[in-house]
């Protein structure tokens, strides 16, 4: 089954095995945010290499799931 897509230029209708692909692909990133604002909360960790690998981790999960898309 096709789902319809949005009616914006430049985006087509997806399949479900593309969404449950993208859906899983969040699912798994936002373990690994919790994970991140776990180590947030520890007095012995440098925020601002945490701050750059959260950015990385959501940008690599933007482009796979773009990538399906």
């Amino acid at each position: 089954m096709d789902h319809k897509p949005i009616p914006v230029e430049g985006y087509k209708a997806q399949s479900d095995e593309t969404i449950a692909l993208v859906n899983s692909n969040k699912r798994e990133e936002e373990l690994a945010l919790r994970n991140i604002d776990a180590l947030d909360q520890r007095e012995d960790i440098d925020r601002r290499w945490l701050s750059i690998g959260r950015t990385h981790l959501e940008q690599a999960y933007m482009a796979i799931n773009r990538s399906i898309f």
